[in-house]
């Protein structure tokens, strides 16, 4: 029992370091302004006026009558807000620029804990959702998507394990809004 206790810890460092390697080689791109001023536009964006657009535009793609599933989509992406405060309350991990001296905050977060990303979660879930809804906008989505799970990194708010568990629980919670959405007579 010894030995897997060991081999735990020896698995946790390694992992912790090889994410805070990866949040180093990122940040270190915030050092040059004009790529620092990009991802600041995009971490904004990110927060909810690029979605809002999109969501606009599938509504006009789609017509009135897609009003109800406009709902639907809003109220899952609150509980996706509501699953990631409730773990950043619970982990309570301090963002990389807090803990370590040498990453540079390259952007001012929205709230106080780092684990996980609510931004990529929030990107991820909306580009399944909308991209399955409407896939030519897929061209707009997914890049915007990277940029904005980069950006949450290069400007020192997360490390890549952050980023990483947002992107799978927007991924999770897509996959269920897809699914559950015609018990619910809700054509997506």
């Amino acid at each position: 029992m010894g030995n897997l206790k060991d081999l735990s810890k020896i698995y946790k460092i390694k992992m912790l370091n090889l994410d805070l390697k990866g949040c180093l080689y990122l940040n270190q791109w915030s050092h040059q302004q004009q790529i620092a001023n990009f991802f600041k536009v995009i971490s904004r964006l990110g927060n909810g006026v690029f979605w809002y657009v999109m969501l606009f535009i599938v509504w006009v793609m789609n017509g009135v009558m897609f009003s109800l599933q406009i709902i639907y989509l809003l109220l899952s992406c609150s509980m996706g807000t509501a699953i990631y405060k409730i773990l950043k309350v619970k982990t309570t991990r301090p963002r990389p620029y807090q803990v370590h001296q040498v990453i540079r905050l390259g952007e001012h977060p929205l709230d106080h804990f780092s684990f996980p990303s609510g931004h990529t979660l929030h990107a991820v879930m909306v580009t399944m959702v909308l991209g399955f809804i409407q896939p030519i906008l897929l061209i707009l989505m997914l890049p915007f998507t990277i940029l904005v799970a980069l950006s949450r990194m290069i400007l020192g708010l997360h490390y890549p394990s952050d980023v990483i568990v947002g992107a799978l629980i927007g991924a999770t919670m897509a996959c269920g809004i897809i699914l559950f959405a015609p018990l619910l007579q809700i054509k997506l």
